[in-house]
């Protein structure tokens, strides 16, 4: 999945789904939805994220938000995923219940080795970015990566 993602307004409304590689189901556990939660909270606090919608799936998250503090969007949501997925990453090394673990980091390694730009473990990947609202054109926009 390329790492150039498509915004092609920094100041557009976005939606904006990733994956958990392998479509694994790593959001079945509290611990690590809240995780999301708490990047999405820090992403809206301090970088300057208005997020007008999202959605925590068992394995994909859906997303509607804008940069607001003249960040641009493609740098906003590679932070916001970065940091989700470190986090998300050592509490399943740290979480001496997670049945799934030697699996879900074998998993993610592997995933990371195939990466040029990601180094020891890959969690995420973008499958889909859309213009939510066209202000210009009062329509949806249909670009789809």
């Amino acid at each position: 999945m390329s790492r150039n993602y498509k915004f092609h307004n920094s100041e557009g409304l976005y939606f904006v789904s990733f994956a958990v590689v392998g479509w694994l189901d790593v959001f079945t556990r509290n611990e690590y939805k809240d995780l999301v939660l708490e990047s999405l909270e820090f992403c809206q606090k301090n970088k300057g994220m208005e997020i007008h919608a999202w959605c925590i799936m068992t394995n994909h998250v859906h997303l509607i938000f804008r940069s607001i503090e003249n960040q641009k969007p493609e740098l906003l949501l590679g932070d916001f995923k970065r940091f989700t997925s470190r986090s998300v990453v050592k509490a399943i090394q740290e979480n001496p219940k997670e049945s799934r673990k030697e699996f879900l980091l074998d998993y993610f390694k592997k995933e990371a080795e195939k990466s040029s730009n990601t180094t020891n473990f890959q969690l995420f990947w973008v499958y889909q970015i859309r213009q939510y609202f066209n202000e210009r054109k009062n329509k949806l926009s249909t670009s789809i990566l």
